[in-house]
């Protein structure tokens, strides 16, 4: 269902006075001078200023904004009184000349701020309340019943200890076997018995390490 379009009477003040100061901006920069198309661009200039601080002021209220949209706002207003008789429009002054024909560059510079300049960030708001800290607990025992000692823990489990490594056994050159099987044939055959490790250790007069290698390859005991 579509809705009947009702006055607004907010809407119909607003364009009204939009026109009104459009009129004044133009009449003024006429009369200083600015004729044809360039006294029409002078209020289009002066309203995008203003449309432009005003919504960076809805963004975030910083000091750019306000001034920016003072310095508008004072364009505008001054148009209006300017034009309201007070001013002369056929002798208009240097120094109102200066300031019309100053405005294009300073709009332009207003605008390029307020558009390329980083809104500033708002602190977000605290809605919470402050945590209450939370009472103290306390620990209640039975007076009758005794404590119940807490489990021992589990001894640790001790690491193995490192293996030794094996003592590597020499290479023992096989002439240097042959002559001690021939020392130990000699001592079976003179004694009956054979011989000990550590007697043909003590025979061949070598290292311990090679006698023992000597010993084991003849099983000897």
């Amino acid at each position: 269902m579509n809705r009947a379009l009702r006055p607004d009477a907010v809407l119909i003040q607003a364009v009204i006075a939009g026109a009104l100061s459009f009129a004044h901006l133009h009449d003024l920069a006429a009369a200083a001078g600015q004729s044809g198309w360039k006294a029409w661009a002078y209020p289009i200039s002066v309203d995008l200023l203003l449309v432009a601080a005003w919504r960076r002021l809805r963004i975030g209220r910083d000091g750019a904004s306000w001034t920016w949209f003072t310095i508008a706002l004072a364009a505008s207003l001054g148009a209006n009184i300017a034009t309201a008789g007070l001013l002369d429009l056929g002798h208009v002054p240097a120094w109102l000349r200066i300031l019309v024909a100053g405005w294009p560059a300073l709009a332009f510079l207003g605008g390029t701020l307020l558009v390329h300049t980083p809104t500033p960030a708002t602190a977000p708001e605290d809605t919470c309340p402050e945590s209450e800290p939370a009472p103290p607990e306390f620990e209640l025992h039975r007076t009758g019943t005794p404590p119940v000692p807490a489990p021992a823990s589990a001894p640790a489990e001790l690491a193995p200890a490192p293996t030794k490594p094996p003592t590597p056994i020499p290479a023992v050159p096989a002439a240097l076997v042959e002559h001690a099987r021939s020392i130990a044939d000699s001592h079976r055959k003179s004694t009956g018995e054979p011989i000990t490790a550590d007697a043909l250790t003590a025979r061949l007069g070598l290292p311990a390490p090679t006698c023992q290698a000597i010993a084991a390859q003849l099983e000897l005991t």
